[in-house]
This record gives C-alpha cells, structure tokens and sequence, in this order.
C-alpha cells in the first residue's frame, strides 16, 4: 500500500472486526486515499467473484460407494491403479482451476479502469447502507430542507446532486452525506418512509456503466436507475413498491 495505514486496519474493517470508533476513523480516511478504497473495492470484489464461483467437484460415484461400504471402524480404501490416477489428476485439476480463478478475479477487479457490475455495487451499497445505521453515522448534514441539504454538497463533489423535497408524498427528507463507492466519492440523501429509513446514493454516471436492476442483499431491497446524467441506487427495508415509487417521484421532477 501507497498509504501508511496498515493492511491488517483494512481487513479488519473489511471484515466488520473494527470497533466504531475504528471503522469511523477508517471511513473518514477512506474519503480521502484512493489508495485504501481502490484496494477496499479489489476486496469486496474478489468475495463477490469467488461467493458466485461455486468451485466445487463432485464427489465420483467410486468414492461415495466406498465410503457407504466400508465398515465404521475400517479404514477408507481409495480406488486403485487408473481410478485412483484419475482421482488425483481430478484433485490436482481442481486445485489448479481455483488458483486460477482466484487469480484472474484479483487481475480483473482490482483494476482502476474496470467498471463495476450492478450486482458488486448493490453489495458495496447495502454494506454502506448498514453502516449509516450506526449511531453518528447517519448523515453528515441533518435537515428537511432542500435548500440546507443540497447547498451542502457543494465543493465536496465534482457534481451537483438533485435533493428533491418530498415530505408530502410521504418521503420525508432527513438529511445527507458523502460515501463511497468502487472508489468514487457519491451522494447519499437519506428520507424516512413510515419510521423506516431509506438511502439514495447518487453518482455521475460513467460512460458505459449503468446501475439499473434490483434485487435484495441481506434482506435489504434494492433498486438502482438511470435518469440524465445520474445514476441512482436506493436501499431500504421498506416493500419494493415503496421504492419504485420513490424512484417514479426522482424521475418526474
């Protein structure tokens, strides 16, 4: 690592192994080392490829026949001459393939240039949303006013989010934040929906990078869309009719 902070501060966030008052002072250095988030990125993307790998091998029928037969007390005897030359060609070949694998998903997400599937931004995104329900780390500007909230993002992104005011179809605003995404600095308005808490992550859209789809993560929904040049991501536990009529309501203003 570029930065000075240690590898085993970053696993440790990672893995969610920090205290709050670590992972907060991480999440703080994280907005600004590119360092740390390109490599926090290269992290959650090598589980996301490996968790959808499925490397497995199915046991041959040789082997499972002659683990039913053998007596409980009997050692195991493994199939001989070419079936057991077969067995370990097929162990060896298994092992090969998982290294590769490994390897080629590290090669490929953890570049700079990638972009990034829906899928990995929608697990990135409902980890942050997780974590902005910690106590203090909700927003970073808490106000129901449009005019309060949006004004604050000003020279901290290189782009103006639209905060849209919508108490009165029942998407109260709460306030906002910075985040971060694959790497990028992004918006996060946060609105209420009947006691239940609702993120929107806002980004400017990349050429050829699209967040659209939904699906849930942890038991939390998902919705992501395109509209001008932003890209969307909302995450709640609230329905998905819920969100997709926040999503109509960013879309008609």
């Amino acid at each position: 690592m570029a930065c000075e902070q240690s590898l085993v501060q970053l696993h440790g966030y990672f893995d969610g192994e920090l205290d709050a008052l670590g992972a907060a002072a991480f999440e703080k250095h994280l907005q600004t080392c590119t360092d740390c988030q390109r490599l926090l990125a290269a992290e959650k993307a090598l589980r996301t490829s490996m968790q959808n790998a499925e490397l497995f091998e199915r046991a041959p029928n040789s082997l499972r026949n002659a683990f039913r037969a053998a007596p409980s007390k009997a050692p195991v005897v493994l199939p001989r001459s070419a079936d057991a030359a077969s067995f370990r060609w097929r162990s060896l070949a298994l092992a090969a393939a998982l290294l590769l694998a490994v390897f080629l998903g590290w090669r490929q997400f953890s570049r700079p240039s990638a972009i990034p599937s829906t899928q990995m931004v929608a697990s990135t995104l409902v980890d942050a949303h997780l974590r902005s329900l910690q106590p203090g780390h909700l927003t970073d500007v808490e106000s129901t006013d449009r005019h309060t909230v949006k004004p604050w993002f000003d020279g901290r992104l290189d782009f103006a989010p639209p905060v849209q005011d919508l108490a009165n179809q029942g998407f109260p605003l709460m306030g906002g934040r910075l985040d971060v995404v694959q790497g990028r600095s992004v918006a996060a308005l946060v609105y209420g929906r009947r006691k239940h808490i609702i993120n929107v992550f806002i980004a400017k859209a990349q050429p050829g990078a699209r967040w659209s789809g939904s699906g849930t993560e942890q038991g939390y929904h998902w919705l992501a869309w395109q509209d001008r040049e932003f890209s969307f991501f909302a995450v709640s536990d609230v329905t998905s009719a819920d969100l997709d009529e926040l999503r109509q309501l960013f879309v008609k203003q």
